[in-house]
């Protein structure tokens, strides 16, 4: 799960770290004199790219910046409605940089990335010059040691006093990744400013899901953190997260969810998500995760690969057929069902003339058939 940008920007303050002087607001009415124009006005989204959607704007007095945030509040972006501004004062930048800790699941470590090219896309810098990227590595037993931190400072080509401050941030980001569960703690860019001190101008945080009952302090449900198909997810009991293809695809285990996406991209296809409705998952799960896939409109067609031990195949029929009542037949599903009363949950499909396949491969080879519409 990201963060919206203030709710990082907080987490690093109570760690040190500086950040630019401004406000959050819920309504253009919140917007008194107190800040110091020009400010930069700010809607906080749980995506990236918000200045190239026009979602971060300058506003030279306070008439502008209620114009921009009552533009901005209410805008439904990707399916997520904004419900949170921000507002920032500008800061007498010096020099950017980037700066990120990340976990590297491959090597099984922690990672830090840096340059001393910040406020752009990292991807390009990494791109067109690898050479001014920093990589290294820690394991999470032995933790952040000093040496690491002094080899980063000097590919960074920061001297002196402003060598011990950017120490401070690199170890205040660290125990925010140790503290909160966290995958992702992104500062880009992290600037100096004239008078020597280092402002996070913009941070991305990403903690675990599954780590969230563990930090009360982060409310994800009020202050809208996530995306609507996250939410609902949330409060139906299954695992969703959005992908960039256009075959949904639900599945019980994370296991055999992940196994039916490679089998999808292994045939060509690319996963709308990944949508694990658990085990023992019962009828009103499978409704609502059903019901999400067939309101996507991304969504070409859907598969469901069931493998049925406490899951049983009556249940989830039951919730296919009642979601199909409710939303209707809008894409063709392709059903793969097998285990605990699988033949229940057959008889009670019938009447859908949906076809019940034995294996999943049979069923993602007529999927890619049905979408392609070439009999390929």
């Amino acid at each position: 799960m990201r963060l919206l940008e203030y709710k990082g920007k907080d987490l690093l303050y109570k760690y040190g770290v500086e950040k630019p002087r401004g406000m959050v607001i819920s309504s253009p009415d919140q917007i008194g004199q107190g800040l110091k124009y020009p400010v930069f006005v700010k809607a906080q989204v749980p995506f990236a790219g918000r200045a190239k959607m026009g979602l971060v704007k300058k506003a030279n007095n306070a008439d502008e910046a209620r114009a921009i945030a009552k533009e901005y509040l209410g805008k439904v972006i990707q399916d997520f409605p904004i419900k949170k501004v921000l507002l920032e004062e500008g800061s007498p930048i010096k020099k950017e940089y980037y700066i990120s800790m990340t976990v590297d699941r491959t090597n099984e470590r922690y990672l830090i990335l840096a340059s001393p090219e910040g406020g752009i896309d990292i991807e390009e810098v990494a791109k067109e010059h690898p050479e001014k990227i920093f990589r290294g590595g820690f394991h999470p037993f032995a933790g952040l040691r000093d040496y690491l931190v002094n080899e980063l400072i000097k590919f960074m080509g920061i001297q002196g006093a402003q060598a011990k401050e950017f120490a401070k941030v690199v170890y205040a980001m660290y125990q925010v990744m140790m503290d909160y569960d966290a995958e992702l703690v992104e500062i880009n860019p992290l600037a100096l400013t004239e008078d020597g001190k280092f402002i996070a101008i913009d941070v991305k945080i990403m903690v675990d899901d599954n780590a969230l009952f563990r930090h009360g302090d982060i409310n994800v449900e009020e202050e809208g953190d996530l995306t609507r198909e996250e939410l609902e997810a949330r409060a139906a009991g299954f695992h969703y997260v959005e992908l960039p293809g256009d075959i949904g695809i639900i599945g019980n285990g994370a296991g055999l969810t992940m196994a039916t996406m490679d089998l999808v991209k292994e045939y060509g296809g690319e996963p709308a998500d990944f949508l694990d409705i658990g085990g023992g998952a019962s009828r009103d799960i499978v409704k609502s995760a059903l019901t999400l896939l067939l309101k996507d409109a991304r969504i070409k067609a859907v598969l469901i690969n069931i493998f049925g031990g406490i899951t049983r195949g009556d249940e989830v029929a039951y919730g296919v057929t009642e979601a199909i009542r409710e939303v209707g037949v809008s894409k063709p599903i392709f059903i793969r069902l097998k285990g605990t009363n699988e033949e229940e949950g057959r008889k009670i499909l019938a009447p859908l003339n949906i076809k019940i396949y034995d294996t999943a491969e049979e069923a993602v080879q007529d999927l890619m058939k049905a979408i392609r519409g070439d009999g390929k």
